[in-house]
């Protein structure tokens, strides 16, 4: 993990990072997680400073519209992280519990993960099978997936960053294995992110052959063209929308019926930039080319046509600040992280069932 900051970090997170030098990915993350201190306005800010790792799909602090050079991923957090045979040990192991428990599943089990020597031959089978047709067969879509989960060795570092963000933040996955073979929400986030790569590679056609297919079987219409960055949670996912131009951060969680579009005929960059740690509720349209800021929650059910400010949190239809525009109350942990919906009903002292 690099440490090389410009000017020494936080207090909060001195202690944590020099100690965690030497720690695995997987220990450093846990570690940060499991703290949720109270923070301030200074702390925070600095939090989004030095603890954002800044990725290529990375909606940083300045301005959307300004090009964000591409950059490299540390060598030695790849290396740990996407390459690292922990997390794929893990789900095989896994595999075989669970067929202790379900020997009926044995041959299910065997060929989606036993039989597979990498997380990415797994994935580029899974995905294979779930998305052919009579017209595009699985052995072609594998060698497809598997040529680009190969040819980008970021994009399995992507993957298991989604698989911890599942694990740690759904309480209704049992473990990484069931994520991995029947969380839709997942799957379609790991299909977009191949479209998005043959998008970028001008292969166009067929990176929207890949969308039509995500979307008819997992009803998850994602644009090839749209960036999403890592440790993304699509919680239920159904009915989930996201244009063309829209950017999403890391650490992002979305539930079902989610819709991350545009005003109407407009041309050009049009749709919603999403901040990192963001929380979006169920049923929550953000339209427009507008931006929700690091840290900020929207409440379910909510109409999002202006930006909101980073920490806030945003409900109703049109969306309005909780504790209004001109001092609107701040959020001390990441709503993302937290997954808390319900929390800014304590501040309607007009709220009546």
């Amino acid at each position: 993990m690099s440490t090389n900051f410009l000017g020494s970090p936080p207090p909060l997170f001195k202690n944590v990072i020099s100690s965690c030098n030497k720690l695995s990915t997987f220990t450093i993350r846990a570690c940060l997680h499991s703290c949720e201190p109270k923070i301030d306005d200074h702390v925070y800010n600095n939090y989004a400073k030095y603890c954002t790792p800044n990725f290529p799909n990375h909606v940083s602090r300045t301005p959307i519209s300004e090009k964000q050079p591409k950059t490299t991923l540390n060598h030695t957090i790849l290396d740990n992280f996407a390459k690292d045979d922990d997390l794929w040990l893990k789900m095989q192991k896994e595999a075989r519990l669970d067929i202790e428990q379900e020997p009926l599943l044995s041959n299910y089990y065997k060929n989606s993960i036993l039989a597979h020597d990498s997380i990415e031959s797994a994935l580029a089978n899974h995905l294979s099978m779930k998305l052919s047709n009579l017209s595009i067969s699985s052995e072609t879509l594998y060698d497809l997936f598997m040529g680009v989960l190969t040819e980008d060795q970021e994009l399995i570092f992507d993957v298991n960053a989604d698989l911890i963000a599942v694990k740690e933040r759904d309480p209704a996955c049992i473990s990484y294995i069931h994520c991995f073979l029947n969380f839709k929400g997942f799957l379609a986030c790991q299909a977009h992110r191949i479209a998005h790569k043959l998008w970028s590679k001008r292969r166009k056609i067929l990176a929207l052959v890949i969308q039509n297919r995500v979307c008819e079987v997992f009803a998850v219409d994602i644009h090839p063209g749209a960036r999403i960055g890592r440790g993304i949670l699509l919680d239920h996912a159904t009915g989930v929308v996201i244009g063309e131009t829209a950017i999403i951060g890391n650490n992002v969680s979305i539930l079902h019926n989610v819709t991350l579009g545009g005003t109407g005929k407009m041309c050009g960059d049009r749709h919603p930039k999403i901040g990192d740690g963001v929380l979006i509720g169920a049923g929550t349209c953000v339209l427009g080319n507008v931006r929700i800021e690091n840290g900020a929650k929207i409440g379910a059910g909510s109409v999002v046509l202006m930006e909101v400010p980073e920490r806030t949190t945003a409900v109703g239809n049109p969306a309005r600040l909780i504790g209004g525009k001109a001092n609107p109350i701040k959020l001390d942990k990441i709503p993302s992280l937290t997954m808390d919906h319900t929390s800014y009903l304590s501040e309607w002292s007009d709220y009546v069932i």
